[in-house]
């Protein structure tokens, strides 16, 4: 289910106006959110749900790792925010979130992007102080 609501939104180009929100080098990159009012409308015109939790013994957040991110808060179930992803950008992993979030996918090439993504420099509360936005297809 994760896999198909990331073909679904990219093919909607929902991701195209969002941003990476949230970088933590040697930790993670999160993306798929942006105060951008066309983003909100997009949002909104695809309607609120929550995926649920697809945990896999072969999918683990290891380097470069695609998993949902999550509220933790009232979420018992574990449930996935459709929008929200992010990249392990860990190189010996981020195993402390196996079984908490979703890992629906990983990074083959283009390790080199991520890593410079991960170099902006951010605000305290992890914010890119420059924003960096995310274009995505399919091929």
């Amino acid at each position: 289910m994760h896999r198909a609501n990331f073909i679904y939104l990219t093919k909607r180009n929902y991701f195209n106006t969002t941003y990476f929100h949230r970088v933590v080098k040697n930790f993670i990159i999160q993306g798929g959110s942006s105060d951008e009012s066309i983003t909100q409308k997009e949002r909104k015109a695809i309607g609120k749900y929550l995926i649920p939790a697809e945990f896999r013994s072969n999918l683990k957040h290891n380097y470069g790792a695609l998993a949902a991110a999550r509220d933790w808060e009232k979420n018992p179930e574990k449930k996935s925010n459709p929008f929200e992803f992010y990249f392990i950008q860990n190189k010996k992993g981020s195993h402390h979130l196996n079984g908490e979030h979703t890992v629906f996918g990983r990074i083959t090439k283009g390790f080199d992007v991520m890593d410079k993504i991960a170099s902006q420099e951010t605000d305290p509360g992890e914010y890119p102080l420059l924003n960096i936005e995310i274009k995505v297809s399919i091929r």
